[in-house]
């Protein structure tokens, strides 16, 4: 068991112990709950970036799924059957 301490900003300071041994290092991201005995439960979490996509990405997405004349008809003379 460690000893941490939290801060007047309410930080608290994990071991470099408990880090190395999650194999944490720099700067990371928590899920925090409060556990049913009243203890506070840490976990690692992922934090991915996201791309926002513009109109024209966007509407090259969707030039890239269209169909083709030919896929068209084929998915006609299909769905005719």
């Amino acid at each position: 068991m460690e000893l941490a301490k939290l801060s007047r900003k309410g930080q608290v300071s994990i071991p470099r112990k408990l880090l190395r041994a999650l194999g944490i290092s720099g700067e990371g991201y928590f899920l925090v709950e409060l556990s049913p005995d009243g203890g506070i439960l840490l976990r690692p979490a992922g934090v991915y970036p996201i791309e926002l996509y513009s109109p024209e990405r966007i509407q090259e997405f969707l030039q890239e799924d269209a169909l083709t004349e030919e896929e068209r008809s084929k998915l006609h003379n299909l769905s005719e059957r």
